[in-house]
């Protein structure tokens, strides 16, 4: 099971962040503050796969529209390859 958490001016995320989970984590986001620079900690993250950046996009997507920014941290290992697979790691870090 896939959570996240508001914790300060940042959202921690835990478990598998995979196609079955994403739209929840997105829509349990949307009830969270985003502030400048609101840090996305991946270390609880156990599993990810491409839906995974689609969510960072959607997120990126709201802190532009808010006039925020998001920053993610602590990237799984296999994120990195993906989005470096994909060419969007500069978008993503």
């Amino acid at each position: 099971m896939a959570q996240i958490t508001q914790v300060g001016n940042g959202w921690e995320l835990s478990g598998e962040v995979v196609i079955n989970t994403a739209s929840d984590l997105l829509a349990a986001s949307k009830l969270m503050t985003l502030g400048p620079n609101t840090k996305i900690d991946f270390s609880g993250v156990t599993n990810i796969d491409t839906a995974t950046i689609s969510l960072i996009f959607e997120w990126k997507r709201r802190a532009l529209k808010e006039n925020q920014s998001i920053r993610c941290v602590n990237l799984p290992d296999n994120l990195n390859s993906l989005t470096q697979l994909y060419g969007v790691n500069e978008m993503i870090n």
